[in-house]
């Protein structure tokens, strides 16, 4: 009997298979991604701030004590580059070091800046700093190849989309502008025609607000650490700032420097998936309509903001 059942197992094996091979998932996909399809983000166009360790930050749950890191990569030309200028001068200024998370709104963003600000005792900003005008908020000088997503993004505040040079962007025949998804970094600012200095910068951390698309300037993006800012106590005062008797809650900021600025040797490295090549493509088309085994109905589209780009950190050797 033994030698019977050994029998059926081999003759088993020996056949070919007949059940199909299920669809690769989108990890799966990036999983698989070659070397030659990443592209490597320079230090200098990376931000790393430093927070305070969460039983330094009163109301968090204490942890190990670490300072947590969140790693922004700033925008590229030709978009919003006075205020990115900007943002690389508070920083190597060190403006941003001692300041604190001032609102974390649900569903919508987590803002930190000087809580002093409109106070005598603000801190002061550093020279030189750039004035820009509203008409900076997109960009009417770029011309872009059509994107490999034109067939599987949908947007329905723009009539164009791309996602070029790993950025999301959207557009019509008159311009192009980047677009608030999840974990994006934009500059806070006052009524109009005030359009901020970057000194005080916020992340979506819910529903993409895309309402506030060129209306407010964008000046990168969380690529690392992003639950370090999504998982902050919420306030209690308007728009989610931290009422007075809240001030407790007030997450520090111990640091803020540029990628290569950081003393690391190397300096931090990351990479993100090349957004012109073939595995992109797949990796949208993917997103779009999910085959793998847990989905019923492939969706035939996806949100702009529900192809994120693919980003990863190099270890140093």
């Amino acid at each position: 009997m033994q030698k019977f059942a050994l029998g059926i197992a081999a003759l088993a094996l020996a056949l070919p298979a007949t059940a199909e091979e299920p669809d690769p998932s989108p990890n799966d996909i990036v999983a698989q991604a070659q070397p030659g399809d990443w592209v490597q983000i320079a230090p200098k166009d990376l931000m790393v701030m430093t927070l305070a360790p969460p039983d330094q930050g009163p109301g968090q749950a204490s942890a190990d004590g670490n300072p947590r890191e969140v790693v922004i990569q700033l925008m590229p030309a030709p978009f919003s580059q006075g205020w990115v200028d900007n943002v690389r001068l508070l920083a190597r200024s060190g403006y941003y070091d001692g300041l604190s998370v001032i609102r974390v709104q649900d569903n919508y963003v987590t803002q930190w800046g000087d809580p002093a600000e409109d106070e005598a005792n603000a801190k002061p900003l550093p020279d030189g700093l750039k004035v820009m005008e509203e008409d900076e908020y997109e960009s009417r000088t770029e011309t872009l190849l059509d994107s490999i997503v034109d067939q599987y993004a949908i947007d329905p505040y723009a009539s164009r989309v791309w996602i070029r040079g790993g950025w999301p962007l959207s557009g019509d025949s008159k311009g192009r502008w980047p677009v608030h998804c999840y974990g994006m970094v934009g500059v806070a600012r006052g009524m109009s025609p005030n359009t901020g200095d970057g000194s005080s910068l916020y992340t979506v951390i819910g529903h993409a607000p895309r309402h506030l698309d060129r209306n407010i300037a964008l000046v990168g993006r969380v690529i690392e650490g992003m639950e370090h800012l999504s998982s902050l106590p919420r306030g209690k005062g308007p728009l989610g700032f931290y009422a007075k008797d809240e001030q407790d809650k007030r997450t520090p900021i111990l640091s803020v420097k540029l990628g290569s600025e950081t003393g690391e040797f190397p300096p931090p490295i990351f990479q993100y998936l090349s957004t012109e090549s073939t595995t992109f493509a797949k990796y949208a088309e993917a997103r779009a309509n999910r085959r793998d085994p847990f989905f019923i109905h492939p969706a035939g589209g996806a949100d702009i903001c529900n192809i994120p780009v693919p980003v990863r950190r190099v270890p140093s050797e």
